[in-house]
């Protein structure tokens, strides 16, 4: 059986013990039906991992033993921040665990004039919660040790001040091809909603120093867009 990851942000030195979180917790010792003894993998989110076994198995509060540090760097070189536009149904949460996956360090959503989801403050916490826990689960899946950085919803105006080498935003017109020679530490990826962004937004982000990109002839839908984008700049200046 592969040895499960688990995230445990007090994961932070060797040979020493602590408990784990419900969450944790119950899906080692409910869901996986693991007992003591059993080897896992810790991860503290930060970008160091440890080796661990589980000393006393329970539903709620599993104590676990911590081992050594492992050395494994599974951290992309391009320092991807995505802006994405918000989106109904559980298509958002797909391209959080999807964009985790291809190695994104940052997540944006991003409220712009045509998204129709209205959050009011104690939806959009709930909806924050949730999505930091698919980044968990994505990262448990996937093998990263650091958790991307979710930021809060952002109006657009307010997001496109964001620092990186090079910032693009996904156009169908005017579009310029990717400078493969360059090689940037961080990109800026804007993506707007299913109906796009209207021409105020890409005029405004091309002045905040937007370039614009095209992903070939065909129209991609909001969750397959910025997954497409990605693998590109993670095949050209990442480590794809």
């Amino acid at each position: 059986m592969r040895i499960p990851r688990i995230y445990c942000a007090e994961a932070g030195s060797a040979n020493s013990a602590l408990h784990l979180d419900e969450a944790g917790s119950r899906h080692l010792c409910q869901v996986l039906r693991l007992g003591a003894g059993h080897p896992l993998i810790l991860f503290n989110g930060k970008g160091a991992a440890f080796d661990a076994h589980i000393e006393q198995p329970d539903r709620k509060r599993a104590l676990v033993t911590v081992g050594e540090q492992r050395i494994a760097d599974t951290e992309s070189p391009l320092a991807i921040h995505l802006g994405i536009a918000l989106s109904k149904g559980d298509r958002f949460d797909w391209v959080v665990q999807k964009a985790t996956e291809l190695g994104v360090r940052h997540i944006t959503p991003l409220q712009t004039r045509r998204v129709d989801v209205r959050l009011n403050h104690e939806r959009a916490e709930k909806k924050q919660r949730h999505w930091q826990q698919i980044l968990i689960s994505a990262c448990e899946q996937c093998g990263r040790n650091l958790l991307p950085e979710l930021g809060d919803i952002t109006p657009l105006d307010q997001w496109l001040e964001v620092a990186a080498d090079e910032k693009w935003v996904l156009c169908p017109d005017n579009a310029q091809p990717l400078a493969t020679d360059a090689r940037p530490a961080s990109v800026a990826l804007l993506i707007g909603p299913e109906g796009g962004l209207d021409e105020q937004e890409i005029a405004q982000a091309q002045r905040s120093g937007f370039k614009a990109l095209q992903l070939g002839p065909r129209v991609l839908r909001t969750e397959t867009a910025p997954l497409a984008a990605i693998a590109i700049l993670q095949h050209h200046w990442g480590d794809m």
